[in-house]
Order: C-alpha cells, then structure tokens, then sequence
C-alpha cells in the first residue's frame, strides 16, 4: 500500500511539474511607456483583419479553455524595411470559445460570462488595444513592447516575436506567451485578490499568441 501511494504521489508531482513547465513564459510587464513614432517617409501598412488573431487560453486546476479574439482594425509602420511603430484595435465582442461545441449550452454560459463584468466587462469596454512603443534584440530574439489596455488599465509588455516584411506585406508573429490578468484588474477566481476560494480559484496566468498581417496601404 505505502508503494502505492507513493507511487501515486509521485506521477501526481511529476504531472504537476510537467504542466507548470509547458506554460508560455510571462511578458515582462512595466508601466505604461511612450508610444513609437516612425519617421514621416515611413511606409504605411494596414492591417488585414480577416488574416489576423489573437489565440487564448486561461487555466484552471480542473482543466483549461481556449479560443480566439479578433483584431477589428489596426496599422503597421516600417522605415527601410523595418518595423518602427504599429497600433491595433482588439474587438472585445469578438471573445470566441474553441474547446467547447458552439451547440453545447456551456459553450455560450463560459462566453456570456467571459464577456460579463467578471472577466473583460465588454459592455462597457468593448475594445481593447494594443500599441508598439518599441522593438530589439535580446539573446538573437526579436523583442517587440508595446502598451496593451484591457479594461480601464493599461501596462507596457515585452515578448519575443518574428516579423516578415515581404515588401507589399508584414506578417507579424508572436510566440506564446502569458500576461497576468490580475495587472489588468480583471479578478474573478484570482487568488491575487481573494484568498478564500480554496482549489475554486482560475489561475492569473492568460497565454496569448498574435498574428498581425498588414498590407501596404
């Protein structure tokens, strides 16, 4: 029996373990920094929208959701090649949930309640932006920040990304990372504010993956 038990223990720890470590690395987040302004002979490149996403997933200690934002408009700058500045509109509304089938009743509860003062409060903050406030190179990776405001609350947050300027198009891609939603005040089932929820808490911990594609205005 104790070999048993320990045995158990053990898969539980290592399963622990495993996901802990398949989780996407934290943005650096600072406060709010100064926008990037590109130069006037810059290139112009608006965003296509239909080729554009943002992919979520938040967790839970009893599994995990995930889906997909739209990016309602948005543009791109580069100066010689390069991009120097960017700004795009998130359309809140738009919050789509992937893991559950659209004709399964939960699928439309964890949406409604995704959208609800609870979470993103879309009511009144139907969009959410993001804003390049600057791009380098850190240990061979390219590291793109901007300012992100969900909700009433805005931080600067730096992830690493690839950019692919073919000249009348700009592709621009993130790899996954995570944000701590509780920096944003969006605090249901976040143990950063209540510490009374026992194993009923979601974690703070949001992965987000961006694909911009802009063309040339």
């Amino acid at each position: 029996m104790k070999t048993l038990l320990l045995k158990s223990f053990v898969l539980v720890a290592l399963i622990t373990f495993t996901s802990c470590g398949d989780k996407a690395k934290e943005a650096e987040t600072t406060k709010a920094a100064e926008a990037a302004k590109a130069e006037a002979t810059a290139v112009n490149y608006k965003v296509d929208t239909e080729n554009s996403t943002i992919e979520w997933k938040g967790f839970k200690p009893t599994g995990e959701h995930f889906g997909t934002i739209a990016i309602q408009e948005g543009k791109l700058q580069a100066t010689d090649g390069e991009l120097a500045a960017g700004k795009f509109i998130i359309d809140m509304n738009s919050i789509e949930v992937l893991d559950i089938p659209a004709d399964d009743e939960s699928h439309a509860k964890l949406t409604g309640h995704l959208k609800s003062a609870d979470f993103f409060e879309v009511e009144k903050f139907s969009t959410s932006n993001f804003e390049m406030t600057g791009i380098s190179t850190k240990d061979g990776q390219t590291m793109l920040s901007g300012n992100l405001t969900l909700k009433d609350a805005t931080n600067n947050v730096t992830f690493p990304v690839t950019v692919d300027n073919k000249g009348e198009t700009i592709t621009l891609t993130s790899e996954t990372f995570t944000i701590d939603r509780s920096k944003w005040n969006v605090k249901y089932g976040s143990k950063s504010f209540f510490s009374d929820l026992g194993d009923k808490f979601i974690n703070d911990d949001i992965e987000l993956k961006v694909v911009v594609k802009a063309t040339k205005a």
